[in-house]
């Protein structure tokens, strides 16, 4: 896992999170990284902002589409990871995973920093945001 960030900016985005918020979402940066260590063919990922947020991306950029984290709206208490909202992957995990997860359109999943994140099915949604144009998709957690 890359505890390390290296991109200045989204160390300072990070930073100027709240602390509750600023730990949930480094437990979301830390499942992306090991999602993606976990896929074969992957490759690294590479961390950035965009729209001002804490963005991955595979380098082989072909294969996977971009997820982003960041607070919800200007919440306190509330966070999201965002998908492409001009792909199929939300309507996809609302299909699959209809109670798991609160959804915003066809762009985020949105969580509170007192919920229990089912880690499982969140790791199956980021896999598949990750190999989203390869056409590859695991069976993660169902």
């Amino acid at each position: 896992m890359n505890n390390t960030i290296a991109n200045l900016g989204v160390a300072a985005v990070f930073d100027g999170y709240p602390p509750a918020l600023h730990r949930r979402l480094m437990q979301l940066r830390q499942l992306i990284f090991e999602t993606a260590e976990e896929i074969d063919g992957v490759g690294k990922l590479e961390e950035e902002l965009r729209w001002g947020q804490p963005s991955y991306i595979t380098s082989e950029s072909k294969s996977g589409s971009m997820i982003r984290i960041d607070r919800w709206k200007s919440s306190h208490t509330q966070y999201a990871m965002y998908f492409h909202c001009q792909t199929t992957l939300v309507d996809t995990f609302r299909t699959v995973f209809p109670n798991e997860f609160r959804y915003e359109g066809n762009r985020a999943i949105i969580f509170d920093e007192d919920d229990d994140v089912p880690v499982e099915a969140l790791k199956t949604c980021i896999a598949w945001a990750l190999t989203y144009h390869s056409g590859k998709r695991t069976s993660r957690g169902k």
